[in-house]
């Protein structure tokens, strides 16, 4: 019993041991803050990364992609069993993607990725990350009337109509201003030659009109015949001789060799008509920047309703550049700079079609890769081993990776970042150890002379021993408990610190145009409080056994001799 009360005796006349409790306390909560803050932000990279991937992902080597996936898919279903949910196929190549900002092209460079909207949301978590909330229901690559989000503003179709029905305008004004001069220039030559009355543009528009369809009028009485190599008999053609058939070719008609897109191009009407549709991840797009009031606003280079042109390399061994027009129906935001400002979404059947992954014979089509979702409670490493058993890297041109493996760099990074944070946090509490250790070899000194009288009465070494590493324990205790209670406090509270913080300094914490989260992402891992806070009661313990040792080996009659 003597032991306790010399040991809260210490602790409430000691005003040095509230220095060792309070070093204690800031390191504990510190440690906490930190650790909740990270878990906070790890969670969300994660949740993010495997928002865009699948649990594991079979892709192809070559380029041309994977042409047997449908029995590969067939397979991969026998294999897993009920351990798979989801399965769909994808098809991805490097890209740039042309928009007109203002009269102005402006490039950046995507990661085009052709998708199923029937399949692609059943993989992974891409449709809630989807501005529009009907394509996070059911993605669809159709351009919508309505339902946009607010910081997009006029978007959809009614802006359609109405950017296509000014530029339309704006062609016939130009086309206007520049007859003007020339009708100007006309009628100044003629006056200048000495005619009394000159003739309006008007007026040479109908004689040359005149003159066209007297023209025409020859061209159509004309006998138009194309001369022909000699008829070969039939029984030649029969033999198989190949024959060069003449082209009658009607004037009247359009050319026959006038492509099918260039058709397509000059009929294109963009009042009712789109191209395929694209959803761009939103940093392609959206400029975030900070109006002169301070304010923070999103400039938009294209938004749900413009056309851009999207360049990438078809399939195949010699590999050209294709141009292909694609209309932007929505946005998606992850609020991943990695993903945002890349990645770019098409119907999987565009892409196979441009990029001539399509057989023409058979209408077999090839993929770039099978993204796989697995059921809760399944094992990915275990699913993941016996894809490889099955297709062998040596064997087959497939590459089987978990989403973990694909983002490994990233993922050990942001692991190893919290490692060594955590290792430097700690040694703010060994330094509030070492205090604890000076405080006590100073409190052995001062109290020598009370030791002797101790040991003199009959208290044993384990005793004496007792009273310092209570005492430590005791520091130890207030220190974590008052530290443990601050931190999950300011976790609690930390979003209104920062608006604090901000208010006081007039700088913001998390600058809005870098940081696309509204507010600090905190997780509170109680495992993680509990060995925090045990491990700042062992080290305050452990930095008083060496005083408490020194303490307990003093021999009374040396300890009262100098008295």
């Amino acid at each position: 019993m003597y032991k306790l009360l010399l040991s809260l005796r210490y602790l409430r006349s000691r005003y040095i041991a509230l220095a060792s409790i309070v070093s204690v306390m800031l390191g504990v909560a510190t440690m906490v803050v930190v650790n909740s803050v990270m878990s906070g932000f790890q969670s969300e990279m994660y949740k993010r990364l495997h928002g865009i991937l699948s649990d594991i992902i079979v892709e192809a080597h070559s380029a041309d992609g994977m042409e047997d996936h449908e029995i590969v898919q067939a397979e991969i279903k026998q294999i897993l069993g009920d351990d798979l949910e989801g399965i769909t196929t994808t098809v991805h190549v490097p890209a740039i993607i042309s928009m007109n900002v203002r009269g102005q092209w402006q490039r950046k460079q995507i990661n085009l990725i052709g998708v199923d909207e029937k399949t692609y949301g059943d993989v992974g978590d891409f449709s809630q990350y989807l501005l529009h909330p009907e394509n996070r229901k059911q993605l669809r690559f159709d351009l919508r009337e309505k339902g946009f989000d607010e910081r997009i503003g006029d978007a959809g179709w009614p802006y359609r109509r109405m950017k296509a029905s000014i530029e339309r305008m704006q062609r016939h004004l130009e086309e206007a201003e520049s007859e003007a001069p020339q009708d100007q220039f006309v009628h100044d030559a003629q006056v200048a030659a000495g005619d009394d009355q000159p003739m309006l543009r008007e007026d040479l528009d109908d004689d040359l009109a005149v003159n066209i369809e007297a023209e025409q009028v020859d061209t159509e009485t004309a006998d138009f015949e194309i001369t022909h190599e000699p008829e070969i008999p039939a029984d030649e053609i029969a033999a198989g001789e190949e024959v060069e058939d003449s082209i009658d070719f009607d004037p009247g008609e359009e050319s026959p060799f006038i492509t099918q897109e260039a058709n397509e191009v000059q009929q294109f009407d963009a009042t009712e008509s789109t191209w395929d549709g694209i959803v761009l991840g939103m940093a392609i797009s959206n400029i975030r920047h900070r109006k002169p009031d301070g304010e923070v606003a999103d400039f938009f280079m294209s938004k749900p309703g413009d056309d851009v042109i999207v360049t990438f390399a078809s399939a195949g061994a010699k590999p050209q550049a294709i141009n292909a027009n694609f209309t932007v129906v929505d946005f998606y935001e992850s609020k991943m700079s990695e993903y945002d400002s890349t990645f770019a979404f098409v119907p999987i059947e565009t892409l196979q079609r441009h990029r001539g992954m399509i057989d023409p014979a058979s209408g077999a089509t090839a993929v770039s890769s099978i993204q796989i979702k697995l059921r809760d409670g399944a094992s990915l490493e275990e699913c993941c081993e016996k894809l490889r058993k099955r297709y062998p890297p040596q064997l087959f041109p497939y590459s089987i990776q978990t989403w973990k493996e694909m983002q490994g760099p990233l993922l050990a990074a942001v692991q190893m970042e919290t490692t060594i944070l955590n290792i430097l946090l700690f040694l703010i509490i060994a330094v509030a150890g070492f205090g604890i250790l000076a405080t006590f070899f100073m409190i052995v000194v001062e109290k020598t002379r009370d030791i002797g009288i101790l040991k003199s009465l009959g208290a044993s070494r384990s005793g004496v021993m007792s009273i310092f590493l209570s005492y430590g324990f005791s520091l130890g205790v207030v220190g974590a408990g008052v530290g443990t209670v601050s931190g999950l406090l300011f976790v609690a509270n930390i979003n209104k610190i920062a608006e604090l913080l901000e208010s006081i300094t007039g700088r913001e914490v998390f600058d809005p145009t870098i940081y696309y989260f509204q507010e600090i992402p905190t997780i509170v891992n109680p495992f993680t409080v509990v060995w925090i806070s045990v491990g700042a009661m062992l080290i305050a313990v452990t930095a008083s056994v060496l005083p408490a040792l020194r303490a307990a080996r003093m021999h009374p009659v040396e300890a009262l001799r100098y008295e």
